[in-house]
């Protein structure tokens, strides 16, 4: 690759000598640039039996990159006025080149005024530099060459979902899904669009384009098939019987499309393995159905995983079904200074992925004010379920949500007395108990409530937290008994 991309430096030899040597040892001798460009100096070519005007004009042809340099002189005019300078910026313009304009000096009034007529004109179409030192030139001609290559997609500086997708066009993008999007959006959150604004107009707002080409948020968000250039863009979910993954897996689906199916297909999977209830019709004018973990809870799970998760990660999101539970894994870790203590209780929204989340909060799939795993914890309680775990291991976070294991078939099997029974309804509400609050609730002495609880903690209903002491409390064990 060293050399692949060549550069044209053109302005006046013999004014900007100096200045345009320098370039060219500048970029040979910098570890980055000289893997990527070589420089063309025409003051470097041996002598050939040619015109000088028609070589120059070739290589700007063959160049990848042109680079300007503008002075105080115009240099030599030919038959028709016009400079080699200006006779290959006109070149590369026409050829569609990438150009760089340099212009030395802060001052304009001692230049020629072709030159300063150049320069307008060079204005007119693209953002020039100004130096006034070599040292000066070879920093902003860094920047400009850096960004050039950013463009291109030779190197990556953009976050991953910013960055144009190699091989898609608009082509690629499903623009049915953009207008039921701002549809939506307009309905939920006052999208500003209407909902007949082209396409480009829309990614454009939503930021995802670059140079014109879908960025892989957009192909994630829009795409008809994201996984052609994005494979591990994916959802897995698998049912398990028991408490542990076992092979082979039971009952096994993998979720591919667009970031708004995948969590809509994977919360589906989900509760269709969950057990549910029916209630009567004297609760609501329909028969109102109880499902053992909120559907608001899984679903809240599942859309932080594919928002949050790492996508340059060739890992995917797993959502495993147990006898015991429902964990939802994902590639990726908690953005400092988030910890999982700290999901715990009130805390800011931090995105790895702003372009989704942004469109995923104006379809109101998820909030942006970090609640999300506040609701979560809230919602299990509430319903007389374990608190929802979350776990930081390496590379991977994931969440564990509870099932209510303690149906009245599981009790009745293990002869609990009516205090117990009544202990476990407690804790499933309240989340823990302490032997003080035992006593109170059932009304016995400080032994017998030792008893009592030690026998939930054998028979593995409880575990207990801590030791002897006013510190000690007895919490639902997570697996059962």
């Amino acid at each position: 690759m060293k050399g692949e991309m060549r550069i044209f430096i053109s302005g006046a030899q013999k004014e900007l000598d100096e200045e345009r040597h320098a370039i060219k040892t500048f970029i040979d001798n910098d570890p980055l640039l000289r893997r990527f460009f070589s420089v063309f100096l025409f003051e470097d070519l041996p002598a050939r039996d040619q015109r000088a005007d028609a070589v120059y004009l070739a290589e700007v042809d063959r160049c990848a990159v042109y680079l300007g340099l503008f002075g105080n002189n115009y240099g030599f005019e030919d038959t028709e006025g016009l400079s080699p300078t200006e006779r290959e910026f006109d070149r590369a313009t026409v050829q569609g080149k990438p150009r760089l304009i340099f212009v030395k000096g802060v001052d304009d009034r001692n230049r020629h005024s072709k030159m300063q007529a150049l320069i307008r004109k060079a204005g007119n179409q693209l953002i020039r530099r100004r130096f006034t030192t070599i040292p000066d030139l070879n920093t902003a001609i860094y920047a400009s060459l850096v960004d050039h290559l950013e463009s291109c997609g030779v190197i990556q500086s953009r976050p991953f979902e910013e960055r144009p997708c190699p091989d898609a066009s608009l082509d690629d993008l499903d623009g049915q899904a953009v207008t039921n999007f701002v549809r939506l959006a307009r309905l939920e959150r006052q999208f500003p669009l209407p909902e007949k604004a082209p396409l480009v107009d829309v990614l454009t707002h939503l930021h995802l384009l670059c140079a014109g080409q879908p960025t892989n948020a957009a192909l994630l968000l829009f795409g008809r098939d994201p996984q052609r250039f994005l494979p591990c863009a994916e959802v897995r979910c698998m049912h398990f019987h028991g408490t542990e993954i076992q092979r082979p897996v039971p009952f096994y689906r993998i979720f591919k499309g667009t970031v708004f199916g995948q969590v809509d297909m994977a919360v589906d999977f989900v509760i269709s393995k969950l057990n549910r209830s029916v209630g009567t019709r004297a609760e609501s004018s329909q028969a109102p159905v109880r499902y053992e973990i909120p559907p608001d809870v899984i679903f809240e799970a599942i859309v932080n995983a594919i928002a949050h998760r790492d996508y340059t990660s060739a890992g995917a999101v797993q959502v495993s079904v147990f006898a015991d539970r429902v964990e939802v894994w994902n590639p990726g870790v908690l953005p400092a200074p988030l910890t999982t203590e700290s999901l715990r209780h009130p805390h800011g929204s931090i995105a790895r992925n702003h372009r989704l989340c942004e469109a995923l909060f104006l379809a109101r799939y998820i909030e942006k004010y970090g609640t999300g795993t506040l609701m979560m914890i809230r919602e299990s309680l509430a319903h007389a379920l374990p608190e929802p775990d979350f776990v930081q291991r390496g590379g991977e976070f994931t969440i564990a949500l509870w099932r209510d294991w303690l149906t009245p078939q599981v009790l009745a099997g293990y002869n609990l007395n009516e205090r117990q029974m009544q202990a476990v309804a407690y804790v499933k509400k309240e989340g823990h108990i302490a032997n003080s609050e035992y006593q109170q609730l059932v009304g016995v002495a400080k032994r017998t409530a030792y008893r009592d609880l030690s026998d939930l903690v054998g028979k593995g209903f409880f575990e207990k937290v801590g030791t002897r002491g006013k510190g000690a409390f007895y919490r639902l064990r997570r697996n059962g008994p």
